[in-house]
């Protein structure tokens, strides 16, 4: 989406917020200060030149700013990395907000789409639920702007804005090709990081915990969810992360830190000027005796790949589900002087099998795919059943 991403998040694993990114490295290969600064005022120069003649000279009447702004995302835009990208001041503070677990906003979780985003939940009683939006649903143009094309981190945050403020959206059906345009008051939305239940399958108490995405603090939360169901008795896990499109790396160390032994290899990162990091589960665990399934499908992203890949490389758990969406590098997001935020692609990482996982993403044990047009939850299902055959 792009990988899915929750419509709060920036769907990176970040390894800082946008109070600063962890600075691991170097400059290689830098050029001379004489020589670069040189070039920089050259750049600086005929950027500005640019501005002022389309500003100046074009048939139609243009905002300088928003030329500014269009060039400096051009230059990330110029990469080729669907990861990568640069964030206006406005665009930088919605992301902000999202690592917090709450935004303004319209209440929905999105995939990346070749016509623009595809809907894969809406929260209840959100401004997306009230508008009709539904799973499946296309959406193809913000404020008649499209989308096609544009990374989802973007796309979401041009849906993203102050409460009270509205939103246009160009929506496609998934049935038929007819289009129609919702105009959706946003609102402050608090994110459902985690939910939880207890089932019963041949007689045994099972615990199913969800989480939604991986903000700051999200292990806590599930932590706490798990630690709830299995004092109501459950003996085994579920751990839900379908169509979560990750977060934070550090939160994702710390969810598999719920399931694997201390010192164990959660995950490593390598990249050019970011020196090798292994990084291991630290903290106390639930007992090893405690069967888990993990449940993921092509939503699964980012840290939420890294935990599956990490408890299943580890032999903690099963995984169940359809293939995840395969995302193997990660990013650090940095604050720019204008305010805005450059989130850029800094490395890989690796399971703690040595897999990279880019393109290929984690291929299930157990194989359940949900059927969208009946009201079972047919992933959840196999899941749990394949989690009371491993109950002692």
């Amino acid at each position: 989406m792009t990988n899915l991403r929750i419509l709060i998040l920036a769907l990176a694993c970040t390894l800082a917020g946008l109070t600063g990114g962890i600075w691991l490295g170097g400059h290689p290969e830098r050029l001379p200060d004489g020589v670069r600064d040189a070039l920089v005022d050259d750049f600086l120069a005929t950027r500005a030149e640019i501005i002022d003649k389309v500003s100046a000279d074009f048939f139609e009447e243009v905002d300088e700013e928003s030329l500014r702004e269009a060039s400096l995302k051009g230059i990330v835009e110029s990469l080729d990395d669907r990861f990568s990208a640069y964030f206006t001041p406005k665009e930088a503070e919605t992301i902000a907000q999202s690592l917090s677990g709450a935004f303004d906003g319209v209440g929905m979780t999105v995939d990346e789409d070749k016509r623009g985003l595809v809907v894969v939940s809406v929260f209840d009683g959100s401004p997306a639920d009230r508008s009709g939006l539904r799973p499946e649903d296309i959406i193809t143009a913000v404020n008649g702007r499209s989308i096609a094309g544009v990374p989802s981190d973007v796309a979401t945050a041009k849906i993203k804005g102050p409460s009270g403020t509205k939103v246009r959206l160009t929506v496609l059906k998934k049935k038929g090709a007819k289009k129609r345009t919702l105009t959706i008051v946003r609102e402050r939305i608090e994110v459902p990081i985690t939910d939880g239940r207890l089932e019963t399958v041949n007689g045994v108490k099972l615990g199913v915990a969800q989480l939604a995405t991986f903000s700051s603090g999200a292990h806590g939360q599930l932590r706490d969810e798990i630690d709830g169901l299995l004092k109501k008795g459950a003996k085994g896990i579920v751990l839900d992360l379908r169509n979560n499109g990750g977060g934070l790396l550090q939160e994702g160390v710390l969810v598999a830190s719920i399931f694997v032994p201390e010192g164990e290899t959660v995950v490593s990162t390598d990249g050019r000027s970011r020196p090798k990091r292994v990084l291991d589960a630290t903290g106390d665990p639930i007992d090893a005796d405690i069967p888990v399934s993990v449940l993921v499908n092509r939503g699964t992203a980012s840290a939420s790949e890294i935990v599956a890949g990490a408890l299943r490389d580890q032999k903690r758990a099963t995984i169940v589900g359809t293939r995840t969406f395969g995302k193997g590098v990660f990013q650090e997001l940095e604050s720019l002087a204008n305010g805005g935020a450059l989130d850029i692609t800094v490395g890989r990482y690796f399971l703690p099998s040595g897999e990279n996982i880019s393109d290929k993403g984690i291929q299930p044990t157990v194989r359940a795919k949900d059927d969208p047009d009946t009201r079972e939850d047919e992933g959840a299902e196999t899941a749990l059943r394949a989690l009371s055959a491993k109950v002692k």
